[in-house]
């Protein structure tokens, strides 16, 4: 058992901190840990609270809530959010993603079985084909779908009316959802990163429902290392508790978090290995920027989609990186971070 935490606690790091959904995101403990009432939701203040006065008033006339559209960053609650609005609607949620709506007829599928007032989540959903968005377009504003039947001369088409459903879409890039289908949201909030105060009382709470013990400067120094992302908080807090349990008493304070994650490579700001080589890219190789992603990429042997999805939004929300018109320029904040002189040009 004790080889088994120990391998669990040698993860790659680039994953650990990721705000992506990974397979282990949906281990039962884990999925416990998500609140189930607004009143439990921790952060995203305004947010929330445009939720409750749009949830109250629907739910005061007797319909269904009107379409909503999260975006920002992974990890930071859009599906969480999902689960919350039908509990507080009282309706069954389904849940989909973008990708895996290959066909017009897997939507038609999910549409024609939903009840009045269910909501219907679909992550990702910039990805969704274009067909298949098509078809989003008459559902979400008529609740109805058309159907063709035969071809040429002999095409006829059919109007099946749907229950009314909300739906609730999420989007880590709003910017390449189509116009057509954006307008049609009656909703747009965007999530930001949580301050540390707010990851602090996320991970007090996670501790509680797992049953382990983690003091005040634990706790803190588990928030400052989680990139802003309560995603991440669950699951270094998991490598946390195994650590401690492991080469500890089980009880965790800031000296277990900062050894435990040491082993993973997460830094006091909770920068990565990728994260450091990122940056050391830029002002070693590139003297400080402006460089492009493409070349970036390149000198890491790097994916451009992981570093622009997985490591700038975090270094871009601290000012480490500065996107320009020209390309990346590492920030003050970089040259501090690592140590290092801004040789001479001012960032």
């Amino acid at each position: 058992m004790n080889d088994e935490m120990l391998t669990r606690c040698r993860l790659d790091a680039e994953e650990l901190v990721s705000g992506r959904l990974m397979p282990g995101d949906e281990a039962p403990e884990l999925l416990s840990l998500r609140p189930s009432r607004l009143s439990e939701y921790i952060g995203q203040r305004e947010l929330v609270e445009s939720l409750l006065i749009a949830i109250e008033a629907a739910k005061g006339r007797g319909e269904p809530l009107e379409h909503l559209l999260f975006h920002g960053p992974p990890g930071l609650g859009k599906t969480t959010l999902a689960h919350i609005i039908a509990n507080e609607m009282g309706s069954q949620l389904t849940v989909t993603s973008g990708p895996a709506l290959e066909k017009g007829g897997d939507l038609l599928g999910l549409l024609t079985h939903l009840e009045e007032g269910d909501v219907l989540f679909v992550d990702e959903i910039h990805r969704t084909p274009r067909a298949v968005e098509e078809l989003l377009y008459p559902a979400m504003e008529d609740f109805a779908v058309d159907f063709v039947f035969d071809k040429g001369i002999h095409a006829r088409s059919h109007r099946f009316r749907l229950k009314r459903f909300t739906l609730v879409g999420a989007t880590t890039r709003v910017g390449m959802l189509s116009a057509p289908l954006r307008d049609r949201f009656g909703m747009m909030r965007s999530l930001d990163f949580y301050g540390i105060d707010d990851l602090v009382r996320i991970t007090r709470r996670s501790a509680a429902l797992l049953e382990m013990s983690i003091d005040a400067d634990g706790a803190r120094c588990l928030a400052e290392r989680s990139r802003g992302t309560p995603r991440i908080v669950n699951r270094l807090l998991k490598r946390v508790r195994d650590y401690a349990q492991v080469r500890g008493d089980g009880r965790v304070d800031c000296t277990v978090v900062e050894a435990a994650l040491a082993l993973e490579g997460v830094d006091a700001l909770g920068l990565t290995r990728l994260d450091r080589r990122y940056l050391k890219t830029i002002i070693e190789f590139y003297d400080g920027g402006p460089v492009g992603i493409e070349a970036i990429a390149a000198t890491l042997q790097e994916d451009v989609d992981t570093l622009v999805d997985v490591v700038e939004p975090y270094l871009l929300a601290n000012g480490m990186v500065i996107r320009t018109s020209a390309g990346r320029r590492a920030g003050n904040e970089a040259f501090r971070h690592l140590g290092l002189k801004a040789q001479g040009k001012l960032f």
